[in-house]
C-alpha cells in the first residue's frame, strides 16, 4: 500500500459521506428515510470488506518479516501493526455495541428495521438530559483517544469527534453554536444516527489503512494499485435561487500522484486545485418555472487525464433546481400609486442575500433609483404601472401597480385667524386679515406628504351690498389678503363675495404645478 494515499473503496466512502451531509440537510421523509438506510447498508457492507483487507495487509506484514529473516527492526514494526489492528477491532466493536443499543431502544429488534425514526429516543440515547448521552461519555473521547493513538503514524490524522465550530464542512452559522453530539444526534432519525456511526468507522478504518499502510512500507509489503477510476461531483446544494451563485466540486473518485486531470465545465475549462478538485461555479440564471416556481436545470462536467500513455474521458452530468425568488414590496401604499407623484418603494429579495444588486425599469412611470439597495420611487404619468425588477443582469420578477388620481384639497376660509361662518356670519372687522388654505385629503397627506403640498395662488374678493358690489373687485395673488379698505368701507348686511381662481401643488421635486379647484364663498358681514 502507498503510504498517504486512498484506495478506491475509501475513495467511494468519500462519495456516500457526501451524500449523507447533503441528505441531512433536506426535509426528512420516509423516502430520504429509506436512503439513510441504503446508504448505512452500503456503509457497513464496505467497512466489513475494508477490515478484512486490514487483516490481510497485517499477513502481508508477516510474510515480509519472515522473508527479512525476523530481523529486531522488522519484528518491532510487526508488533506495532499488530497493536494498530488491535485498537480498530475494539474502537469498531464499540462502535457497532452502540448500533445495537439505538436499535433496540427503538424497537428495531428483528430482522428488518420497523421504525426508521425514533428521534426522541435516539436524543435520549446519545445526548441524554445533562450531557450524560453516550456522545458524551462515550464515543466522542473514544474517537478522539483512537485518532491521538493512531496520529503517531498517520501525522496529519485530525480528531474525528468535533464541534461544529471546528468542522470546516459546517458553514451554517445557525449549527456553528452546536457541539459533537448535538451536530450528529439532535433531532436525528435512528437510521441517520446509524448511517453517521457508520461513516466514523469508516474513518476509523481509513486511518488504520493508512497507518498499516506506512507500516507495509517499512517492512517492503507489496502496495496495493488503484483498479477503478471514476468521476464525482459534490454540489453545496442542488436548489439555486436565481441570481445567486452555484457552487460544486468535480474531482475523480480515486487518483494517484501521477495523475494530473484536466476538467471542463459545460466546455469551458476549470481551475484545478492542488487536491485535485475542480472548483464549479457560476450564476444560475432563470428557467421557465413551474407553478412551484422551479426550473430544473443540469451541467456537464468532463475529466480527462493520461493513463497508460492514453488519454481517458470521464463524464458527468449533474441536475439541479433553480428556485424564482420571490419579491418583498413595501411601501405606505403599495395597491395604487397616486398619479405624477413619488410613490417610494423598496423591494427587497431575501433568497438572493448580499448578492442582490437591483436594477429598475418600468414602464407608465418614470424610474429614481435610491441611496439604499432596493429603494425605488416612482413618478406614474399612465393609468397603470408595470415595475421590472433584475440582479446582476438577470430578470426577477414584475410588480402591475394601479394608479390612481391625486384628491382635490379642499379650500378653507379663514379671517382674524379663525375660520369663517358663511352662514351666520362673521364680523365685519375681523376680514382685515384674510386668507385661503388648500387642505390636503388626509390620507394622500399620509401616503406622500410630500406630494401634499396645495396653495391658493389667486382668488378674487368683492363687498357686495344688496345686488350690486359696493367696492371695485380685488385680485389677490398668494392665500393672505389685507382687506382693511373692505372694513372701512362695509355695512352690516353687507357680504364678502370670494371667488377661488387658482390653486397650485408643489411636488416631492420642489416643482409647482396647477390643480383644478372650484370654490366660492359668500359671507355675511356682521
Amino acid at each position: 500500500m502507498a503510504g498517504g494515499k486512498e484506495t478506491p473503496r475509501q475513495k467511494m466512502i468519500g462519495m456516500m459521506y457526501l451524500v449523507l451531509t447533503a441528505l441531512l440537510a433536506l426535509q426528512v421523509n420516509s423516502a430520504i428515510l429509506l436512503k439513510f438506510k441504503f446508504i448505512d447498508d452500503s456503509l457497513l457492507g464496505v467497512n466489513d470488506k475494508t477490515s478484512v483487507a486490514a487483516d490481510g495487509t497485517i499477513d502481508g506484514i508477516k510474510t515480509a518479516v519472515t522473508k527479512n529473516q525476523n530481523q529486531a527492526r522488522d519484528l518491532a514494526v510487526l508488533k506495532q501493526s499488530e497493536e494498530i489492528r488491535s485498537k480498530t477491532k475494539d474502537m469498531v466493536t464499540y462502535l457497532r455495541e452502540i448500533r445495537q443499543q439505538l436499535l433496540k431502544v427503538t424497537e428495531n429488534t428483528g430482522p428488518e428495521m420497523t421504525n426508521l425514526s425514533g428521534e426522541d429516543k435516539v436524543a435520549i440515547t446519545m445526548l441524554g438530559g445533562k450531557r450524560n448521552g453516550l456522545a458524551y461519555t462515550g464515543l466522542k473521547p473514544k474517537l478522539n483517544e483512537y485518532s491521538d493513538f493512531i496520529k503517531q503514524y498517520v501525522p496529519e490524522a485530525s480528531p474525528l469527534a468535533v464541534d461544529a465550530k471546528d468542522d470546516k464542512r459546517v458553514t451554517e452559522k445557525s449549527q456553528k453554536t452546536k457541539d459533537f453530539a448535538e451536530l450528529n444526534f439532535e433531532n436525528t432519525p435512528v437510521v441517520a444516527a446509524l448511517a453517521t456511526i457508520s461513516q466514523k468507522e469508516t474513518e476509523v478504518l481509513k486511518y488504520e489503512a493508512e497507518a498499516l499502510s506506512a507500516q507495509a512500507q517499512k517492512v517492503g509489503a507489496k502496495s496495493l494499485v488503484f483498479d477503478k477510476i471514476g468521476a464525482f461531483a459534490s454540489a453545496e446544494s442542488n436548489t439555486v435561487a436565481a441570481g445567486t451563485k452555484y457552487k460544486a466540486e468535480l474531482f475523480l473518485t480515486a487518483s494517484a500522484s501521477s495523475i494530473h486531470p484536466s476538467m471542463t465545465l459545460n466546455g469551458s475549462s476549470l481551475s484545478v486545485g492542488p487536491d485535485g478538485h475542480g472548483k464549479v461555479e457560476f450564476t444560475a440564471r432563470p428557467g421557465s418555472f413551474d407553478a412551484s416556481g422551479n426550473a430544473k436545470a443540469s451541467w456537464e462536467g468532463r475529466i480527462k487525464f493520461n493513463q497508460n500513455g492514453r488519454d481517458t474521458t470521464f463524464t458527468v452530468k449533474v441536475p439541479y433546481t433553480i428556485t424564482k425568488p420571490v419579491m418583498q414590496i413595501q411601501s405606505a401604499s403599495v395597491q395604487a400609486l397616486y398619479f405624477k407623484c413619488g410613490n417610494k418603494l423598496n423591494v427587497s429579495v431575501p433568497a438572493l442575500g448580499a448578492q442582490y444588486k437591483p436594477s429598475f425599469s418600468a414602464s407608465g412611470a418614470a424610474v429614481m433609483s435610491g441611496a439604499k439597495v432596493g429603494d425605488v420611487t416612482l413618478v406614474p404619468n399612465s393609468r397603470e404601472v408595470t415595475l421590472n425588477v433584475s440582479s446582476g443582469g438577470n430578470a426577477i420578477g414584475s410588480q402591475t401597480f394601479q394608479v390612481r388620481p391625486i384628491p382635490k384639497p379642499t379650500i378653507e376660509a379663514f379671517a382674524g385667524g379663525r375660520p369663517v361662518n358663511d352662514k351666520q356670519g362673521t364680523p365685519g372687522t375681523a376680514v382685515r386679515s384674510f386668507s385661503l388654505k388648500a387642505i390636503p385629503d388626509a390620507g394622500f397627506l399620509t401616503f406622500l406628504p410630500d406630494d401634499a403640498k396645495f396653495r391658493v395662488s389667486r382668488y378674487e374678493v368683492t363687498l357686495v351690498r344688496g345686488k350690486r358690489p359696493a367696492l371695485q373687485t380685488k385680485t389677490i395673488s398668494g392665500p393672505q389678503a389685507d382687506l382693511s379698505d373692505v372694513v372701512n368701507a362695509y355695512r352690516e348686511g353687507d357680504r364678502l363675495y370670494v371667488e377661488v381662481k387658482d390653486v397650485q401643488r408643489q411636488n416631492f421635486q420642489g416643482n409647482v404645478e396647477p390643480v383644478s379647484v372650484t370654490r366660492t364663498f359668500n359671507i355675511p358681514l356682521l
